[in-house]
């Protein structure tokens, strides 16, 4: 606990307008990836299809798509990010590793990696400054 507290004295000291922006379109991001495997269900069924087909792949795909719909919210407002970026974790690396394990797809992997980057970098940068997060711990 005495670590994340001195994570976020030092994330709090060091933050700035350009992170915050960058967390806002991350979140942005994940949240329109949401939407997309909701209206475009087809496509997260092709990419679930290649690696052999899974017995619960409705539910995989609503899992992802909620995933990426609410935690995209939360990253945005910065309200609760690390646990966001907990449950983004697991989605991100498994996309990364798709595009190793089954066909290479020069796009979905660039996007992945970025986007495993930025879970990895906010996971220990925390929300910043500029989130609900900072503004709840200075209420009380």
């Amino acid at each position: 606990m005495a670590t994340i507290r001195e994570l976020n004295k030092w994330a709090n000291a060091h933050t700035s307008i350009p992170l915050d922006l960058l967390r806002i379109a991350f979140g942005a991001f994940l949240f329109i990836k949401g939407i997309s495997f909701f209206t475009e269900g087809k496509y997260l069924h092709e990419i679930l299809s290649t690696s052999g087909g899974f017995g619960s792949e409705m539910l995989l795909i609503h899992y992802i798509a909620f995933a990426h719909m609410v935690g995209g919210v939360m990253i945005i407002i910065g309200f609760l990010t690390r646990w966001s970026i907990w449950a983004q974790l697991p989605i991100v690396i498994c996309a990364f590793l798709i595009n190793f394990i089954f066909e290479f797809n020069l796009s979905n992997t660039l996007q992945a990696g970025i986007a495993l980057l930025l879970c990895i970098f906010f996971l220990f940068f925390g929300s910043g400054k500029h989130s609900a997060d900072y503004y709840l711990q200075m209420e009380k």
